[in-house]
């Protein structure tokens, strides 16, 4: 696909998450201009606050939209919507939003952004491998055991780094207005094998305890996240990890021409990076 070389300035939303800073890095490698929008930054964008979305939005030819907490959250079609409208006010042409699979809360998100653009990009993907190194799990990685209502469901873990090629991929080629592109990583593994690939990285000895939705929002309150938070987030991964994502696609390859990268791949470079230089024997 063609490199679109007339959008110079692009708002990136959620710019210090997993997603949003190796998208940030990347274009601004490229020579494109970075509105890095977060709650504290220069660029203040935040999602509580829509008297802030237009302010971050001034000058932007494009936008990555990745919503917090997450597309299937409670108020998030609401949100899109009126982003939409606001995005389209400011002369923004061409927005790529984060989405997950399976999810019907998500669509319903993303039709409500669509209206007001209807060649939007959606790039939805799989449960990321930096969950473990980066994210909610790093702690259980740590201490030697990893406790997630995942049961013995298999997942396409996507490396953020392929994520985040695709989107700014999206973002700077032309071809992609439109399109809906389903990113997964090579294989399906559980979440017993997953962490079975961590340990083989890192020469440890870690198991992996399968918990009850209930047992998780428990675990996530002890953690001090707000009980309604908690309970709907353990149901979500609940919801997702049933088995009807259990399926790898070729979303990479078709963006960037290349295989996504497997999962041991990412864990000997997570193992190389320090990533859990901090466990002990």
């Amino acid at each position: 696909m063609t490199e679109n070389t007339q959008q110079e300035t692009v708002l990136v939303t959620s710019a210090t998450g997993k997603t949003g800073r190796r998208v940030s890095g990347r274009l601004a490698a490229r020579g494109v201009r970075v509105l890095a929008g977060s709650r504290q930054g220069e660029v203040r964008f935040d999602w509580e606050d829509e008297g802030s979305w237009g302010p971050a939005l001034e000058g932007a030819d494009a936008a990555f939209v990745a919503y917090y907490p997450d597309l299937a959250a409670p108020g998030a079609e609401e949100a899109m919507r009126a982003l939409g409208r606001i995005a389209a006010g400011a002369g923004v042409a061409r927005i790529v939003l984060l989405s997950g699979r399976g999810e019907p809360e998500a669509a319903r998100a993303e039709s409500a952004l669509r209206e007001s653009y209807p060649q939007l990009t959606v790039v939805r993907a799989s449960f990321f491998a930096q969950n473990f190194s980066e994210g909610p799990m790093i702690e259980g990685v740590l201490a030697g055991q990893v406790a997630f209502p995942g049961g013995d469901t298999a997942e396409p873990w996507i490396d953020a780094d392929d994520l985040a090629d695709v989107i700014v991929a999206a973002l700077t080629e032309e071809g992609h207005a439109g399109l809906v592109h389903e990113v997964t990583g090579p294989r399906l593994l559980t979440f017993a094998e997953v962490v079975a690939e961590i340990g083989r990285a890192t020469g440890r000895k870690i198991g992996y305890v399968p918990v009850s939705e209930e047992e998780y929002a428990h675990a996530l309150q002890e953690y001090g996240m707000p009980g309604p938070e908690a309970e709907w987030l353990a149901a979500l991964f609940t919801t997702l990890l049933d088995g009807h994502n259990a399926a790898t696609t070729d979303g990479v390859k078709r963006v960037l021409g290349r295989e996504p990268r497997d999962f041991a791949e990412f864990a000997r470079d997570a193992v190389a990076a320090g990533a859990w230089s901090a466990q002990e024997a």
